[in-house]
């Protein structure tokens, strides 16, 4: 049983008509994440989430869910991982999340998901149900092919190689699929061979697009920041040192390596992948079986 909890008013942000992955709210059902990614931002002080690593729910949630569900005027997607993975350990056994995506059905909305977890596999039937009238996407985080590499900077999460298995069993039984190529970490992942990788096996798995918006950057500040060099300085020996010389006060680290934009959309274009967000926005778009585009009123 979850032992932590915390106080909600809510779990649906307002409606908004052309939110991240044609998003029109978000939705976080649990708070703080375990996965340890050494580069999150969502440790940072602005969000004011204490405890990070520390997974909590939120009390009532699904009451609360069904009772906001049941009160929208407006039908639309849903999109769940912004802050915390939907797929924590904790959801194996509380399956608060699965329990939502019931809802969500229930109610006729659609819904995109954003992890770095295997098990969202688990989903696949309640998945399909709402896709018979909603968008149902699946978007892994990938930063690497490497599972060494990927131990190292997202140690609670999936490896890579589950995170690909995963998506190839979604994609082959008809969930749309894609990978969150976010963030590109300097000296570590920004190489054109991460790049090319990474395409190639998005599209052995069936993935529809990559999303790397830029590429070639990591946000630092403060608490992020901190805690960031301080895996830096126990996975990288001598990287805090190349980091505060390169990136000195900036927020925005950019890769050195020139060219890895173009190197990405030349490997999206070799394996048929999306890499434009209106794109990959109007692919999800069309995931709604004909007649519904007009309830979402998305175009």
């Amino acid at each position: 049983m979850v032992t932590e909890t915390i106080p909600a008013k809510s779990l649906l942000s307002a409606y908004q008509s052309r939110g991240w992955f044609a998003s029109n709210y978000t939705m976080n059902i649990y708070r703080g994440c375990s996965h340890g990614c050494i580069y999150c931002d969502s440790r940072s002080k602005c969000y004011g989430i204490e405890d990070f690593d520390t997974v909590r729910s939120k009390d009532n949630a699904l009451i609360l869910l069904e009772k906001e569900l049941r009160s929208k005027r407006r039908k639309g997607i849903i999109l769940t991982g912004s802050m915390s993975d939907p797929y924590n350990p904790l959801e194996a056994s509380e399956q608060l999340t699965q329990k939502a995506i019931g809802l969500i059905n229930k109610y006729g909305f659609g819904i995109v998901i954003l992890t770095k977890s295997a098990l969202v596999k688990r989903d696949l039937d309640l998945l399909l149900k709402v896709k018979e009238h909603s968008p149902a996407v699946v978007n892994f985080t990938v930063t690497t092919c490497d599972d060494v590499l990927c131990r190292k900077i997202e140690p609670g999460a999936s490896p890579a190689s589950e995170r690909f298995a995963a998506m190839q069993f979604l994609s082959q039984n008809g969930i749309i699929c894609g990978v969150l190529l976010l963030p590109v970490l300097p000296f570590i992942t920004d190489t054109e061979k991460n790049m090319e990788e990474i395409a190639n096996k998005a599209a052995q798995a069936g993935a529809r697009w990559i999303y790397a918006e830029g590429p070639a950057a990591v946000s630092l500040r403060d608490r992020q920041k901190e805690y960031f060099y301080r895996k830096l300085q126990e996975e990288f020996p001598n990287l805090k040192e190349r980091y505060l010389k390169q990136y000195p006060n900036q927020f925005w680290c950019v890769s050195p390596q020139t060219g890895l934009k173009e190197v990405l959309k030349k490997a999206c274009d070799k394996y048929t992948l999306l890499n434009k967000s209106e794109d990959i926005d109007h692919l999800i778009k069309q995931c709604n079986k004909t007649g519904q585009l007009e309830l979402f009123n998305l175009a």
